[in-house]
């Protein structure tokens, strides 16, 4: 071996049915269908099925799936104390790693690698860990978890959890849209260790604890909340772009632009940017007009750097306008990302071989062990 792709750039590590990219051309597909098509007619709860078992379901098939994801909301025994022992102190990334690694200490099929197995845990981590989100939001504001209803939609249920109140039907069905735009995303870091776990033939939930791991990192999931920070920084709207060009010409990084991937815009941003624009005009106007601003930033980042945006940038005033907490926005990456994780994993489980690269050693040649004073 006489070179190394840094970041295994360009390198194809894995044999896949579940998500298509063309970078050049700005495209996303999910087992064959456009993930425009996807967000324009389809539920998050038919997304799921369709990267969970191949096909978009029949009418009977999403109520008989949204029923079985409706009864699995439900948290309690170690998971639930767990979210209510380090509310308080722990970070919603610490918190969410380690209360999803808890799920598994009861779970009926945590010793079963089997692919019916893996789609009934599937179920549950898809259904529990918005539970888990909201219950920790609220133990940490001091107010008492809303029990999530079986009756509810994904989107409905789970913004329900969060604020107490039932969310109006614009509200629901964008946050629905987001969570299908985050479902999938090919070979990134967060799932390509989800792969490198079930290689091992670990359970579908140590890999999914370590897909939270990978996620949390500012490079990675953690991006859409500095968005949002940055976006809050600016002291007055009226100056972003002198602020922006402040901070590129320091050589500071603004998070949200440019990917791996994509070399034109990313197209979950195009349509982030839609529901963001569409909520903005909704908005009451008793905060700054954060889609305004953000239009404003990737004009000039554009513009300075030729660099477009990902979708960790619209994604911050989209969940900001839905009133969910800017700590909160990484978790919700996991909440939709989960259904991909499990279905990579199964995809793994199916026809594994153990993960095991090589490394291209770089350090110093042969050598001999100095001689030490005494010795003989």
């Amino acid at each position: 071996m006489t070179d190394a792709k840094a970041g295994l750039e360009g390198i194809v590590v894995a044999r896949s049915e579940l998500c298509s990219i063309d970078g050049q051309k700005g495209i996303l597909g999910f087992r064959g269908y456009d993930i425009h098509e996807l967000a324009r007619h389809a539920t998050y709860e038919e997304v799921a099925f369709l990267l969970l078992r191949g096909e978009l379901p029949s009418a009977a098939e999403l109520a008989a799936f949204a029923a079985e994801l409706g009864e699995a909301r439900a948290v309690s025994g170690e998971a639930a104390q767990v979210v209510d022992l380090i509310a308080r102190d722990a970070a919603p990334m610490e918190m969410l790693r380690t209360a999803v690694s808890a799920t598994s200490f009861d779970d009926p099929d945590k010793d079963s690698n089997s692919e019916e197995a893996n789609q009934r845990k599937a179920i549950r981590l898809l259904a529990k860990i918005p539970t888990l989100v909201c219950r920790y939001h609220r133990r940490r504001a001091g107010l008492e978890p809303v029990d999530p209803d079986p009756e509810l939609s994904y989107a409905e249920s789970f913004l329900t959890m969060l604020s107490g109140r039932p969310p109006d039907e614009d509200a629901a069905r964008t946050f629905d849209v987001a969570m299908i735009l985050h479902a999938d995303h090919e070979m990134n870091a967060s799932t390509f260790t989800a792969r490198v776990i079930a290689s091992t033939l670990a359970d579908m939930h140590s890999a999914v604890v370590g897909a939270i791991g990978a996620l949390k990192g500012p490079l990675h999931g953690g991006a859409n909340e500095q968005v949002m920070r940055t976006l809050e920084s600016i002291d007055d709207p009226d100056r972003v772009e002198d602020d922006i060009r402040r901070r590129l010409a320091g050589h500071e990084r603004i998070m949200g632009f440019g990917h791996r991937v994509y070399k034109t815009m990313d197209p979950r941003a195009e349509i982030l940017k839609e529901l963001a624009r569409r909520l903005a005009g909704r908005a009451d106007g008793s905060e700054p007009d954060w889609f305004a601003m953000s239009e404003r930033i990737e004009r000039v980042v554009t513009a300075e750097k030729g660099l477009y945006p990902n979708v960790d940038f619209y994604s911050a005033s989209t969940y900001r306008y839905l009133g969910i907490p800017t700590e909160l926005f990484t978790t919700l990456f996991v909440a939709s990302r989960v259904v991909g994780w499990a279905a990579h994993v199964i995809e793994q489980h199916r026809d594994n071989r153990l993960i095991r690269p090589s490394s291209l050693y770089v350090g110093p040649d042969s050598r001999e062990y100095p001689a030490r004073d005494g010795a003989s």
